[in-house]
């Protein structure tokens, strides 16, 4: 037997060929769709495997090369009409034979009666292929009545549906032929929001590469400045773009004031929707959280100063830093400068214990162990004690501006889930770089509340100034 594999692109074509290459004898044994091409596993273009054989005996050699020599030359324009319905007629006269159904030369006429119906099952299949032959047998009257269909063929159930499965589609329902659509479909829309967002992306980057060769030098130097603040790129973006853009919209007419003040404008007009002030008046409890080495107790002390000598509020002090050494003594010195009452607390029992003997105070500051961010076990600790008094509290969450920030967004990170209301940035006076906190606020919903820029008590409590902070990051002014 001689078989040959053929990828078309429709079943004309591939019964085109195979009558060409193999003659009228051929028999269709599988079909299936496959996808050829594309470019990184993209634009695939979708194909039919047609799998056909012919028994290679002499004579059906040498009646097929006959046939062949007389049949004119093929077109790739037209595709006979009696083509694919004698190729169909073939394969399905087999399968009825493989399944011990007899078809005689009758039922290849026009005039024959529809196959009678049959239970559905297994041999489903035969019944199908024989309502093909009666519908299709009108396109080759003259083909049918000089063909026989061979016998003794035989062929597996797996086989059988292979070959009729790309004849005809069942009357009857097939829920894995119904999926097909949805799933294509589903493909489909997939493939379609990747190339939107490989074209946004090809024109974002179109875009870049324009204004790298127009920027005017402000923007151009204002860019480097923001970079070397590490400030997030999609946040330089937003803000050069916008600046070109208003640029080019006045015919390219602006000076390097007026684009620096634009820059500047939008500066400020981000940090106006996320400044929150100090603590709140409403506020009675004050938690604060964060990693070590931030100087939580340092900005506990600084805090309380602010509450007493400022505010006149009567202030309270909570401490559970029971892990490091002297940690205890240190907030306890504080306390005692500012003569203000103090208790320890070690579990949420001793949270209600100790809320109860500051019940008379107007506020109380509540300082926490530093805790391994990436201990997920550590950081729930805290929950516990927080959960303690929940009403008219507030959760700040202390961080350095010397680290780095990446580091500052996983930290946040993991504390958020503890719920976090505003945030305080120590060590301002180590660094040159403010470019984190605008990081961090955009990215997360916190507000700014506090910065400190020294260890005095409690001079260096700083409320944020926008002016200041954008001095800072455009380097109109040193820390």
């Amino acid at each position: 037997m001689r078989v040959k594999r053929y990828v078309v692109d429709t079943m004309p074509e591939a019964m085109l060929q195979i009558r060409n290459d193999l003659g009228s004898d051929a028999v269709i044994l599988s079909t299936k769709e496959t996808k050829l091409g594309g470019f990184l596993g993209m634009f695939k273009k979708k194909k039919i495997e047609v799998i056909a054989a012919v028994e290679a005996d002499e004579q059906a050699n040498t009646a097929t090369k006959q046939r062949q020599a007389q049949a004119p030359a093929p077109q790739k324009a037209a595709v006979p009409q009696k083509a694919v319905p004698q190729a169909y007629k073939k394969t399905a006269e087999l399968t009825l034979a493989a399944t011990g159904a007899k078809v005689s030369a009758d039922q290849a006429q026009p005039e024959a009666a529809p196959a009678r119906p049959e239970p559905r099952g297994a041999e489903m299949t035969s019944v199908q292929a024989g309502q093909f032959v009666t519908q299709t047998a009108g396109y080759g009257e003259s083909a049918a009545a000089n063909e026989t269909p061979p016998s003794n063929v035989t062929f597996p159930l797996s086989e059988r549906g292979q070959i009729t499965g790309g004849l005809r589609r069942s009357e009857q329902p097939q829920p894995a032929e119904d999926r097909e659509p949805e799933a294509r479909n589903s493909v489909e829309a997939k493939l379609l929001e990747e190339l939107q967002e490989m074209k946004a992306w090809m024109a974002k980057i179109s875009r870049q590469s324009m204004m790298k060769q127009q920027l005017p030098a402000v923007l151009e130097k204002l860019q480097e400045r923001l970079i070397q603040q590490e400030v997030d790129f999609d946040l330089i973006e937003e803000w050069i773009t916008s600046s070109f853009d208003h640029w080019e919209e006045s015919g390219r007419t602006l000076g390097d004031a007026e684009l620096f003040a634009h820059v500047r404008s939008q500066v400020l007009a981000f940090l106006s929707e996320r400044f929150g002030g100090g603590i709140a008046n409403r506020t009675r409890i004050v938690y604060v959280a964060g990693p070590t080495g931030v100087g939580k107790t340092t900005t506990i002390a600084k805090l309380a100063a602010e509450q007493l000598l400022r505010f006149h509020r009567k202030v309270g002090l909570i401490t559970s830093d029971t892990y490091r050494i002297s940690a205890v003594d240190q907030l306890r010195t504080y306390a005692s400068i500012l003569n203000v009452p103090l208790e320890v607390v070690q579990s949420p029992g001793d949270m209600q214990r100790a809320f109860q003997r500051l019940q008379d105070c107007d506020i109380i500051l509540m300082d926490t162990a530093g805790r391994n961010y990436r201990n997920e076990l550590l950081v729930s600790e805290l929950q516990s004690l927080f959960s303690a008094i929940t009403d008219h509290s507030e959760t700040y969450l202390v961080l350095s501006l010397t680290s780095k920030s990446q580091d500052m967004k996983k930290i946040t990170e993991h504390f958020s889930k503890y719920g976090l209301d505003k945030v305080v940035f120590t060590k301002l006076d180590e660094t040159g770089s403010c470019g984190s906190v605008f990081n961090l606020i955009r990215e997360y919903p916190l507000y700014l509340s506090y910065m400190t820029n020294g260890q005095n008590v409690p001079e260096d409590l700083l409320l944020p100034d926008s002016k200041k902070l954008c001095g800072m990051l455009l380097g109109e002014e040193a820390p």
